[in-house]
C-alpha cells in the first residue's frame, strides 16, 4: 500500500556501511547487549514507530505503556508517524544512519525492500522470535528474505465489502457477489434512495488488486521472472473500474480516497466500499452505524469475470540494524507481537491475528467481522514478497487516474504499467 523509491547505487553503497556499523554497535546474535541489567532484566531507551491509523493509534501507544508498567528499567518513546510519509522517512534515517527507531511498525510489502538495503536486523535465533509455528503461514511469509526472518506478523489483513444493510435492504438488493451485480443494484439504490452504490478507490494502487485478480491476473510471476499486469487481465481490470465509475454505479476522486471515501461511508452518501479490517472502527463511528454498528455488513469482494479475489495485506514489527538497544527492542518487538497483544488488539479494534491460538480466544473467535475477515484472508492472494514489490505499485497509480479520468485506454494504460514494471525489474521479461 505505501509509496516507494527505487534504490540508487549511493543508497546500495550506504546499506553496505550501514550493515557494518550494526553489526558493531547492535548486539550479537544470542540476544546480550549493552541494554542488559545485571540481572539479566533488560533496559533501556526503546524508540517505537508506529504506523496504526487515527482510530487504532490511541490503543497502541497504551500497549506500548503497558510494556513499561512490566519493565521499569525500559523507557519506550513512542512515535506516531504517518503511513504516507513512513517509507521514506524511515529509509532517510537509516540510510544516514541517524534518528532510525529501535522497533518499527512495517506494511508488509516493505520488510524485504528494507532488509535488502540492510537496515534491518535477523531475528532468527533471538528472543524476538517466540513460538513461530504459531504464526499464519500467509502472514509469516511476509517476514522473510533471501532464507532469513526480519519482521515478526502483528496484524493480517486483507480487503472486504463493506456495506449498508439498511440503504440495501431500503432499495430491494441483496449484497453483490460480483461487479457485474453490483452496476445493476446501484441503479436501484440511486432510484429508491437517492445514494450512489459504491465508492470506488481511485487513488491507491492496493485497491486494483481486486480488480486485477478477480480477472484472474497478477502483477508478476516472480519465479519465472515474468512481468504479467499487461497480459490481457489488467486492461480487464481498468475497464472494470471506469465502466463502474461511468455508468454512476460509483463514485471516486483520484486524490484522498481514504478519508473521503470513509466519510461518504460514514456519512451515508454510498452504500458500498471496498476496505479492510483498518477501518472497522473507523466506520463504526460514523453516523450511520455509531448508534447501530449491527448495520455495518461485511461481505467478500465482488468477483470479476473470472474469481473474487483480494490481496494479502498486514503490518509487521522490525528491528532496526543499527539499534544499541538491541536486545530491549528485540523484547519489546516480542511483546508487541504476543497472543496477549493480539487478542487485545482484536477485541479493541476488530484487528485480524497472526497467531493460530488467538482465534481460539473466545473474544476473538465470536467477534463478527473476524467471522468473515479470517476466512478471507486464508484465501487471501499473497503478494510478490520481493525486494522492488513496493515499488510496483506507483507505476500503477499514474494510470488508475489516466483511465479514471478519460485520458488513457485500459489497455494502453495497462501496457504502460509493465513498461513501467519493466524498468524496475530489469531482469524480468
Amino acid at each position: 500500500m505505501g509509496r516507494d523509491r527505487r534504490r540508487t547505487a549511493a543508497a546500495t553503497a550506504v546499506a553496505a556501511v550501514l550493515a557494518l556499523t550494526a553489526t558493531a554497535c547492535g548486539g550479537d546474535s544470542d540476544g546480550s547487549g549493552s541494554d542488559k541489567g545485571a540481572n539479566g532484566e533488560i533496559a533501556g531507551t526503546v524508540t517505537y514507530w508506529d504506523t496504526s491509523n487515527d482510530a487504532e493509534k490511541g490503543a497502541y501507544k497504551k500497549i506500548a505503556e503497558d510494556f513499561e508498567k512490566q519493565h521499569p528499567k525500559v523507557d519506550v518513546k513512542y512515535v506516531h508517524v504517518n503511513f504516507g510519509d513512513a517509507n521514506q522517512k524511515f529509509k532517510n534515517a537509516a540510510g544516514g544512519n541517524s534518528g532510525a527507531p529501535d522497533v518499527m511498525r512495517t506494511e508488509v510489502a516493505w520488510v524485504a525492500d528494507f532488509a535488502s538495503l540492510g537496515y534491518l536486523a535477523p531475528l532468527d535465533g533471538t528472543p524476538a522470535l517466540d513460538k513461530p509455528s504459531d504464526y499464519l503461514k500467509t502472514a509469516a511469509g511476509s517476514t522473510r528474505y533471501k532464507g532469513k526472518t526480519y519482521a515478526l506478523p502483528q496484524v493480517t489483513d486483507t480487503l472486504g465489502l463493506f456495506y449498508n444493510k439498511k440503504m440495501l435492504k431500503d432499495a430491494g438488493v441483496g449484497v453483490p457477489k460480483s461487479f457485474a451485480e453490483l452496476k445493476k443494484s446501484a441503479k436501484k439504490i440511486k432510484s429508491e434512495t437517492g445514494k450512489t452504490g459504491l465508492y470506488l478507490r481511485g487513488d491507491d494502487p492496493y485497491w486494483f488488486l481486486p480488480y486485477l485478480y478477480g480477472e484472474g491476473g497478477d502483477l508478476v510471476d516472480a519465479k519465472a521472472k515474468k512481468i504479467t499486469v499487461d497480459d490481457g487481465p489488467g486492461a480487464k481490470a481498468f475497464t472494470t473500474m471506469k465502466d463502474l465509475v461511468d455508468s454512476k454505479a460509483a463514485t471516486t476522486d483520484t486524490s484522498d480516497g481514504q478519508e473521503n471515501g470513509l466519510k461518504a461511508f460514514q456519512d451515508g452518501d454510498v452504500a458500498m466500499i471496498i476496505d479492510g479490517p483498518w477501518d472497522i472502527a473507523g466506520a463504526q463511528q460514523g453516523k450511520e452505524f455509531k448508534g447501530d454498528k449491527d448495520n455495518l455488513g461485511v461481505a467478500p469482494v465482488p468477483a470479476g469475470s473470472v474469481r473474487s479475489g483480494s490481496p494479502q495485506g498486514g503490518w509487521n514489527l522490525s528491528v532496526y540494524a543499527g539499534s544499541k538497544n538491541t536486545r530491549t527492542a528485540q523484547e519489546f518487538a516480542k511483546y508487541m507481537s504476543s497472543a496477549e497483544v493480539q487478542q487485545r488488539t482484536t477485541e479493541e479494534l476488530s484487528l485480524l491475528p497472526t497467531r493460530e491460538s488467538v482465534y481460539d480466544e473466545p473474544s476473538v473467535k465470536n467477534n463478527t467481522m473476524v467471522e468473515f475477515f479470517k476466512p478471507a484472508v486464508d484465501k487471501a492472494v499473497q503478494r510478490p514478497w520481493i525486494a522492488e514489490g513496493n515499488a510496483l505499485f506507483e507505476p500503477i497509480r499514474g494510470q488508475m487516474d489516466a483511465v479514471l479520468t478519460g485520458s488513457r485506454s485500459p489497455k494502453d494504460a495497462a501496457d504502460k504499467v509493465g513498461d513501467g514494471f519493466r524498468k524496475v525489474l530489469k531482469d524480468y521479461k
